[in-house]
């Protein structure tokens, strides 16, 4: 196979357990995830990968194709590993579970990259940021580029620094800097990182091999350990956002979404 989707699907989320099965719009979370990825027009297979056996029963009540999993696996990358251990296949893309409003070019987008070009082992999404709430969020995660479409970086701060509306405001004075109106933050500076990623096979055991790098450990973010051990991230750009769904709070702002 050239490309297949694996959903890791945990069922324990420090902030909201059980999310994964949590009703959006009348569906499990991971049911809107499942048919927004069958969509893609590259992938040969489509698998959730999960610890839990109730979303193994929620997975065949609405059609989908489930695997059972270590329940002491660190992360969703670790899972996917698992899974795709005895798969002869060349690029694994992997589709976060709590992402209900992800969109299928971005899966293509991600395969398509790392079918074309053998020399990168590892893409993700971007989206620029469209609004001074998102650039402040910490769950939000920002990153910055190369003018090849590299990333250089990955931070919950918002990145690059602005050093003229940081003159004008404290750093610490984040209230501050958003209540701004003479010194706007250029919000087309900035983008925000959808989680979502394509790797190669080979790259992929490369990659949960590694130790944790510091910088992973200080951001939590699990991509720093491929920058820190000198491996290269290409990012696509979308246009459509998504809601990664971390809270109560934000499954109800993605039922809005789905709305519109």
């Amino acid at each position: 196979m050239k490309a297949i989707g694996i959903i890791p699907a945990r069922w324990k989320a420090s902030r909201f357990e059980g999310k994964i099965l949590a009703l959006l719009a009348g569906k499990p979370l991971i049911q809107h995830v499942w048919e927004r990825a069958k969509e893609s027009h590259i992938l040969d297979d489509l698998i959730i990968a999960t610890d839990s056996e109730e979303v193994i029963k929620a997975a065949k009540k609405f059609g989908g194709k489930a695997v059972y999993t270590s329940k002491d696996q660190p992360s969703g990358t670790d899972r996917i590993g698992e899974v795709i251990n005895a798969i002869d296949v060349d690029i694994v893309v992997n589709i976060q579970g709590d992402e209900p409003l992800i969109h299928y070019t971005m899966i293509d987008g991600l395969a398509n990259t790392l079918l074309e070009d053998k020399s990168i082992p590892m893409a993700t999404v971007i989206r620029r940021i469209t609004n001074k709430e998102e650039l402040l969020n910490p769950n939000v995660v920002k990153v910055v580029v190369d003018k090849e479409g590299y990333a250089l970086y990955f931070s919950r701060s918002p990145i690059p620094y602005d050093r003229e509306i940081g003159e004008k405001h404290s750093v610490l004075n984040v209230h501050a800097w958003l209540g701004s109106h003479t010194h706007e933050p250029k919000l087309s500076q900035y983008y925000k990182h959808i989680g979502i990623y394509a790797y190669t096979k080979d790259f992929l055991f490369t990659y949960t091999n590694l130790p944790k790098s510091k910088l992973e450990e200080i951001e939590k973010l699990e991509q720093l350990r491929a920058l820190e051990n000198g491996y290269r991230i290409k990012t696509i750009e979308t246009e459509f956002d998504t809601v990664g769904v971390d809270t109560p709070a934000d499954l109800k702002r993605a039922e809005e979404l789905l709305r519109k």
